[in-house]
């Protein structure tokens, strides 16, 4: 059975940050995730997270300055030590928040400089994040949403996942971004999913509820894929009118097949 995780930053928006894990509980989601926790007290996440008996799926390790436009340090050649107290920073909220996994945000940059010094650093990551059993996530985003962004196709993922060459590193595969960048997703999935340890969906190209993704999500329940499915989408409107898709999804999977 498939286990779906409300992206908090994007959906539930109509009510305050604190309360929409009530909300997302409420219209049956198992699990949350959110882009950064950082604002937060961290015991008081974890509050809301285990008071509603909700698993938390992943969040970003601190990307920089959001609001002047970096979009992560990894691949940000002269700022290692800075990306290391980041890391520093992720490990406590982890901790608290017994989070499993963890997003590596890239960065803009270019070139082979870029490339060994965003190695070095999720091999960094990855080396601290272990020895609490957290595993780091790396993640290509496109470059429509995101122009510049170091790691933005899922093929160079795999590549770079195959140069990282660590146990703790994974691939976390959002269709979105796949699908805005090579077309329909469902014939990646078997070379991708041996690699994958966390999948996000939307849809393309505006975002919006992941409408017209059955066939994806069936390959997925058929593979035995076991991890979190984030719903990392801007709702239409109020957000549990736009979950159709998702009553579809579980009925779906409830239904013997002939």
């Amino acid at each position: 059975m498939l286990r779906f995780s409300a992206n908090l930053s994007m959906m539930f928006t109509e009510h305050a940050f604190e309360d929409r894990f009530v909300a997302a509980r409420r219209a049956g989601f198992g699990g949350v995730e959110f882009l950064f926790p950082y604002a937060y007290v961290p015991e008081s996440l974890a509050g809301a997270i285990e008071g509603n008996a909700l698993g938390l799926s992943v969040f970003n390790l601190p990307c920089g300055d959001w609001a002047a436009g970096e979009r992560g340090l990894a691949a940000l050649a002269g700022r290692e030590a800075e990306f290391a107290q980041s890391v520093d920073t992720a490990v406590q909220y982890a901790r608290v928040l017994r989070a499993a996994r963890l997003h590596c945000m890239a960065g803009l940059a270019e070139g082979a400089e870029a490339e060994a010094c965003y190695i070095a650093n999720v091999r960094l990551a990855a080396d601290r994040l272990a020895r609490i059993g957290c595993t780091v996530m790396i993640e290509p985003i496109n470059l429509h949403d995101m122009p510049g962004y170091f790691l933005s196709r899922t093929d160079q993922a795999l590549e770079l996942l195959h140069k990282i060459d660590h146990e703790n590193v994974a691939l976390q595969w959002d269709v979105y971004h796949h699908e805005r960048t090579h077309g329909e997703a469902l014939a990646a999935l078997p070379d991708v999913l041996p690699h994958v340890a966390h999948i996000q969906i939307a849809g393309a190209p505006e975002r919006h509820e992941p409408k017209g993704q059955g066939g994806l999500l069936a390959a997925l329940d058929t593979a035995g894929y076991a991890g979190w499915i984030g719903c990392e989408y801007h709702p239409r409107g109020a957000t549990v009118d736009g979950l159709s898709w998702l009553k579809e999804a579980r009925h779906a999977q409830s239904t013997p097949q002939a």
